[in-house]
């Protein structure tokens, strides 16, 4: 049997597993075992199933920690694993609150609260259009009077050009 990753060990595993995966083998009841390891900054978990351990990964594919131990405790409780070892050795509670920063988590809010900005305004804008009494232009009387504004720029750069 392979022995169960512990703290740095787990960030560089290649053997992960996803949540849907871990879903799916739990209904199937091939989950033999599960550890939550404690690591500087919080909480990972080893999955044992058939003659495997495999360390469950985030979305993107690294190694999944939880912050919180009640999380963690919460996530897999929801998806059928109450039994579980806990090595907390590697466990470091200060790594917590220096070891993460978020110096992005600013400037996506204020992309986000930009976009909702502009998302409200062009629907205030093309809200107005629809409402508007005045009778609609059609295409091609719009595209014509383009095409003709656009032969007299064009005459006009070549007139400048000589």
């Amino acid at each position: 049997m392979n022995k169960t990753p512990k703290g740095d060990d787990m960030a560089i595993t290649a053997d992960t597993i996803d949540h849907v995966t871990l879903e799916r083998l739990v209904e199937a009841g091939a989950v033999r075992g599960a550890s939550i390891v404690g690591q500087p900054g919080g909480w990972g978990v080893v999955i044992q199933h058939g003659m495997t351990e495999r360390v469950l990964a985030a979305k993107r594919g690294a190694v999944r920690i939880f912050r919180k131990f009640e999380t963690l405790v919460g996530y897999l409780k929801g998806i059928g694993i109450a039994k579980y070892q806990v090595d907390a050795s590697q466990f470091d509670p200060v790594a917590l609150k220096t070891d993460r920063k978020r110096t992005d988590a600013a400037e996506r809010m204020k992309n986000a609260h930009e976009a909702a900005a502009y998302k409200g305004w062009l629907t205030q804008q093309v809200q107005e259009a629809i409402d508007d009494p005045r009778p609609s232009v059609p295409h091609s009387e719009v595209a014509a009077e383009w095409a003709t504004e656009r032969a007299a720029l064009a005459k006009r750069t070549e007139s400048m050009g000589r």
